[in-house]
């Protein structure tokens, strides 16, 4: 399949591009004119498009779209906005659009209920609208939400669902592996699931 991924050049993004292009998929990177792309696989396709101002027909010919993108932990209530709240919504609207065959959101633990003493409150929110505008969508979707990330390569042992501790840490390429199977997997459409590292 041919799998639009945004957020391709970050540290989850690139793992899971790899494993899409090990998996046999034409994985399209949406990446900004001054990304990186060195790191991605050679067989990777580029569209240039900001999620903050998303060109039309973006989604265009792919089957599936990921969101793994964000907007940094160093940034700004208005830069999360953007990125993580309307930069989603406005890929949902032209995945919808294209007429593609799935959306998977990376999304976080705690958006389904976001606390607002958090330090994260603001971040949670926004993942929190972005997960339910893709849920009213009418696409058929997977929103997968990681416990706290961390940059190893992880196990391949992950638990899903009501199980996870809220606590416990994610690895990022587990999350990458996760989001690759939530692609086609049967297990995954019109699931939202907590993830982490056994």
């Amino acid at each position: 399949m041919k799998i639009l991924v945004a957020g391709a050049t970050g540290k989850t993004g690139i793992r899971l591009v790899k494993r899409l292009a090990a998996g046999g998929h034409t994985p399209v990177a949406l990446v900004r004119k001054s990304s990186d792309t060195s790191s991605l696989p050679d067989q990777t396709q580029l569209r240039v498009g900001d999620l903050a101002d998303l060109p039309a027909g973006v989604c265009d010919g792919c089957d599936v779209v990921i969101f793994a993108a964000g907007s940094g932990g160093d940034t700004g209530a208005d830069m999360t906005d953007k990125i993580d709240r309307d930069g989603a919504m406005a890929l949902i609207d032209q995945a919808a659009e294209s007429g593609v065959a799935r959306f998977v959101m990376l999304s976080s633990v705690g958006a389904d209920d976001p606390d607002s003493k958090s330090d994260l409150a603001h971040y949670l929110q926004a993942k929190h609208d972005a997960d339910e505008y893709l849920k009213a969508s009418g696409l058929t979707y997977a929103i997968v939400r990681p416990v706290s990330l961390t940059d190893d390569d992880g196990t391949g042992d992950v638990i899903l669902g009501r199980d996870v501790d809220p606590h416990a840490k994610a690895a990022r390429g587990d999350v990458a592996r996760v989001l690759a199977d939530a692609v086609s997997s049967d297990d995954w459409g019109g699931k939202t699931r907590l993830m982490q590292t056994a």
